[in-house]
């Protein structure tokens, strides 16, 4: 079974198409099953939309769940549209988020670190002239925070575990001594899936989120995975499916999961 549960469009201003794009586009891809899972207003705000590139507005919320549901019944039998959001976590307004959140259908939310102190993990310049002690605390912060939205209760999968690298590729080897093993830990104890996502290679750092070595750290402490390009354009949609696949098994992989109704499905892995 192929699966892609994230994908984006239009209302969040920095993506190409509409959400119909994309499921016609998960069906040339030979999907059985797309999500749609475009960003969450930032609820906290009092603007509707008070970062017109980032996220889509508040009072076009109902309107997008709408549309997907709309799908989601107009493609029974063709492709199943699963109704999913990426939401960033904020743990001081975690509440409002989730106040918000709980009142749709939602088949899965995504859980995503966008931001650490303030400024966005994608900034180039916030690296600039940085002290080797300032970059450690930096890492680590991110890396709490993840933690944090893993146990929140608020996810069923966590976005792009490592996207941090993607603007700048040597975070990866900025030294914190035990971080990941003890993310991981705690995201298998949350029982929340992690992603295969592929749009780091529209980044500097190229390749995928999260990199090989935390894959193989995730397999050994039982953190389940899943599949998401991130598209922004319906030509990304599957983008390197067969590929992560392959690369799941080798390294010791049997299966990933998608959700349906907040339910883990689990699916064996293509021999």
């Amino acid at each position: 079974m192929k699966f892609d549960l994230h994908t984006h469009h239009f209302r969040c201003g920095h993506a190409d198409g509409t959400i119909r794009d994309y499921v016609e586009a998960g069906i040339k891809q030979g999907l059985q099953v797309i999500g749609i899972s475009d960003h969450s207003p930032y609820f906290a705000y009092n603007e509707d939309q008070p970062f017109p590139k980032i996220t889509m507005k508040k009072s076009e919320f109902e309107g997008y769940v709408q549309e997907v549901l709309k799908l989601k019944e107009e493609y029974a039998g063709k492709i199943e549209v699963l109704l999913g959001i990426e939401s960033d976590f904020f743990p001081e307004s975690a509440s409002i988020y989730q106040a918000e959140l709980v009142q749709y259908p939602f088949d899965y939310i995504i859980g995503s670190i966008h931001h650490t102190f303030g400024v966005s993990i994608f900034n180039k310049s916030r690296w600039k002239g940085l002290q080797p002690d300032k970059a450690i605390e930096t890492k680590s912060e991110y890396y709490r925070l993840i933690r944090a939205s893993a146990q929140s209760g608020m996810f069923q999968i966590l976005g792009h575990i490592d996207a941090m690298k993607g603007n700048y590729p040597a975070f990866s080897g900025i030294k914190t001594p035990e971080v990941i093993d003890e993310t991981l830990k705690i995201i298998a104890d949350s029982d929340v899936a992690i992603e295969i996502n592929t749009s780091g290679k529209t980044k500097l750092s190229g390749g995928w989120y999260p990199s090989d070595d935390i894959l193989e750290r995730a397999l050994h402490f039982g953190v389940d995975v899943t599949f998401g390009s991130d598209a922004h354009k319906p030509s990304r949609v599957g983008d390197e499916w067969d590929e992560v696949a392959q690369r799941l098994q080798e390294i010791g992989f049997k299966r990933w999961v998608f959700y349906r109704q907040k339910q883990k499905q689990i699916v064996p892995l293509p021999r």
